[in-house]
């Protein structure tokens, strides 16, 4: 059992939204169903997961033992960066889901990890989430850090949580930037007109952090570098948006068309090595990989995910205590989108 002590800054809180911070390595339909399930107790008490919490409340978790692993390991390939006892790093490919739910039951980046660990990943994070410590939409490529042992899950969850991590991305942006670098700093909350969106403009929300770089300015299209200090959800795709600079291909938070014909003057050149830097891929082809970029012989290009991708990670090794740095090579396709016309 854990106990955790709501401070001010979380005062108001819903419990549920106040044990997904607290616990940022579940998800919240799982933490509910804890509450549901009398697992969780406020102040001696079973709480429900509207309940407001106060600042000084004592919430206690149990989390029960792990039941028998649902997700079926899968003969995927991967593209590994990175493998020790402790954990590995792999690039994830855009289109693929992380780990199991409604809809994606199967060929995830869990089932293909349970293959490759031959069942080291079992009862590590739950059932659903082996291992698992953090994630990246399906659209989104790039690095992502896997535990294979409880300590490694456990001290990689709290360096997420303290923010500890440095998490840097690569997006293709729309427009031409007056500042070439800057934060943004706001409050993201769910949107009040679509609750399966996330917005910038809330009365409520949680603070994020973004601080961007232009790498190079190509016509009508920018690639730009993102340091997240936060992670909320969607984060960047939100303050890209709320910038008036939507990532490429992002039709929830950019423009409602993938289908365009963009303005080709000074963008056909390929990126320069500096931007193109990436590395030696460890592994084999990385699974399920789709071209999200499409190009007829008239020029319209059909984008199928927004073009962002997790570049960089670095992390403290849980078992070590070495500081780790490891890059995801630029996706093909991102780099043909400014070399082809």
């Amino acid at each position: 059992m854990t106990v955790h002590v709501a401070t001010e800054e979380s005062r108001g809180q819903r419990l549920d939204r106040f044990l997904q911070v607290e616990l940022p390595g579940y998800s919240r339909a799982f933490l509910q169903k804890l509450i549901e399930q009398a697992n969780v107790l406020v102040n001696g008490k079973p709480g429900k997961p509207s309940y407001r919490v106060r600042t000084g409340d004592r919430v206690s978790v149990e989390i029960p033992p792990p039941r028998p692993l649902e997700a079926a390991p899968e003969a995927i390939p991967l593209d590994v960066l990175y493998e020790d006892d402790d954990l590995i790093v792999v690039n994830k490919p855009a289109g693929t889901v992380v780990h199991p739910a409604a809809g994606h039951a199967e060929h995830t980046l869990v089932n293909a990890l349970l293959h490759h660990c031959r069942g080291q990943l079992a009862g590590i994070g739950g059932v659903q989430r082996p291992g698992i410590v953090h994630r990246l939409d399906k659209g989104t490529s790039g690095c992502l850090v896997v535990a294979k042992t409880d300590a490694a899950h456990q001290s990689l969850v709290a360096q997420f949580k303290s923010r500890a991590v440095k998490k840097i991305y690569r997006a293709v942006c729309w427009g031409n930037f007056k500042q070439l670098s800057g934060r943004i700093e706001t409050a993201i909350g769910r949107s009040a007109h679509n609750r399966k969106k996330m917005s910038a403009r809330v009365a409520r929300g949680r603070p994020s952090l973004t601080e961007y770089r232009v790498l190079k300015q190509f016509g009508q299209f920018a690639l730009v570098e993102l340091t997240l200090h936060t992670g909320r959800t969607h984060q960047i795709r939100v303050h890209m948006a709320h910038l008036g600079h939507p990532v490429v291909g992002d039709t929830v938070y950019g423009r409602s068309r993938s289908t365009f014909t963009p303005i080709l003057s000074g963008i056909h050149a390929p990126l320069s090595a500096e931007v193109a830097r990436s590395g030696t891929k460890a592994g084999p082809r990385s699974l399920a990989r789709r071209s999200p970029a499409n190009w007829d012989e008239g020029g319209t290009i059909s984008i199928a995910r927004p073009l962002l991708h997790a570049y960089k990670l670095g992390f403290t090794h849980p078992r070590t205590a070495k500081l780790m740095e490891f890059e995801a090579p630029m996706p093909e396709e991102m780099e043909e989108f400014f070399a082809q016309r």
